[in-house]
C-alpha cells in the first residue's frame, strides 16, 4: 500500500523522518511517498483530506477532525518555549494594541496562541520565512516567528516581546502543542497501527543515530549552522515526539478548549488519538 506522508521542509521534520526516508525502517510492505510543503499549505490540504498522513498545526485539528485522527508520535511540543513576537526595538506587548503583526497563517498554532494571549491587533499574512524581512522593513510593527527564527532572531537584530510557550506555561503549567501528525480516519485500522508504529520507529532511529540524522536534516535547515540545527532539532524532536503521552494529549485538549471558549475555533468535542 502507498501512503503519502506530508510534512514541512524543515530540519526537525526531516530529522524525525530520516529513518523512513532512507529506508532504515521495516515498512512491512507500505511504500511511503514524502510530500514536502509549508505548514499553512498542509493545513489547507488537510481540510480536503488530501494526504493519508500529514503534519498539521494542533490548531488546525479543529477544522479537520472529521477526516483525521491525531497520531501520538511526531508531535512538536514545547515546554516553556514556543513561537515569539519580535520587533525592531524593545517594546511592551501592550504597545502593539491595534498595530500590525505579521502572522505565518491563520490555522497555525502560533496564531491561535497569540489570539488567546493578545487578541487586539491587525493581522498581516506573510510567509513564515519572510516575516523577519517585513519587520525589518517596517511594513509591520512586529512579527510572529516560528521554526528556526526562534534561535536566530537576536543575531539578526530583533528583540523578543513575548514567547508564547512561556506565556502558556505561566498561564496553565502545560506544554504548548504546536504541530502533530494526523492520519486519515478512513484508512483500515491495521494500516493505522502499522503507520503509527513505523513513525515511532523512525523517530527513535533518528535519535539513536543522531549524527547521521542531523547530517540529513541539515539539507533542510535553510543555511543553519550545525550547532543551531542541532539545538533546533533538540527543541522539537525529543521524548514527547516519540510519544506525547497524557501530558501532550491533555495539552492539546486544553489548548483547543481555550480556543473554543474564546470563540476562535468551532466546537471541538472528543479528540481521537491513534497510538
Amino acid at each position: 500500500m502507498k501512503i503519502r506522508l506530508a510534512h514541512s521542509p524543515d530540519a526537525d521534520d526531516a530529522f524525525m523522518f530520516y529513518g523512513l526516508a532512507k529506508n532504515k525502517i521495516d515498512t512491512e510492505g507500505i511504500e511511503y511517498e514524502h510530500v514536502l510543503k509549508d505548514i499553512q499549505t498542509l493545513n489547507e490540504w488537510a481540510k480536503e483530506g488530501r494526504m493519508e498522513v500529514t503534519a498539521i498545526s494542533a490548531h488546525a485539528y479543529a477544522y479537520v477532525k472529521d477526516k483525521y485522527a491525531v497520531l501520538t508520535h511526531g508531535g512538536s511540543i514545547g515546554k516553556n518555549y514556543g513561537p515569539m513576537i519580535i520587533a525592531n526595538q524593545s517594546i511592551t506587548l501592550e504597545s502593539l494594541k491595534g498595530k500590525k503583526i505579521a502572522i505565518p497563517g491563520k490555522m497555525t498554532s502560533a496564531y491561535l496562541s497569540l489570539k488567546l494571549c493578545f487578541p487586539d491587533f491587525q493581522e498581516v499574512l506573510v510567509n513564515f520565512d519572510e516575516i523577519m524581512d517585513e519587520v525589518k522593513k517596517g511594513t509591520v510593527d512586529a512579527g510572529l516567528i516560528i521554526h528556526e527564527g526562534q534561535l536566530t532572531y537576536q543575531e539578526k537584530g530583533f528583540y523578543k516581546i513575548v514567547d508564547m510557550g512561556e506565556w502558556w506555561f505561566k498561564k496553565t503549567g502545560m506544554v504548548l502543542p504546536m504541530g502533530v501528525n494526523a492520519i486519515r480516519r478512513d484508512l483500515p485500522e491495521d494500516i493505522k497501527k502499522k503507520v503509527s508504529k513505523q513513525l515511532k520507529e523512525s523517530i527513535q532511529y533518528s535519535l539513536d543515530n543522531r549524527e547521521a540524522a542531523l547530517d540529513y536534516a541539515l539539507a533542510f535547515g535553510r543555511g543553519l549552522s550545525r550547532d543551531i540545527a542541532d539545538k533546533f532539532v533538540g527543541m522539537w524532536v525529543n521524548e514527547r515526539t516519540i510519544e506525547m503521552g497524557e501530558e501532550g494529549k491533555n495539552a492539546i485538549r486544553q489548548f483547543l478548549n481555550e480556543g473554543e471558549k474564546a470563540k476562535l475555533i468551532p466546537p471541538i468535542g472528543e479528540i481521537e488519538f491513534v497510538s
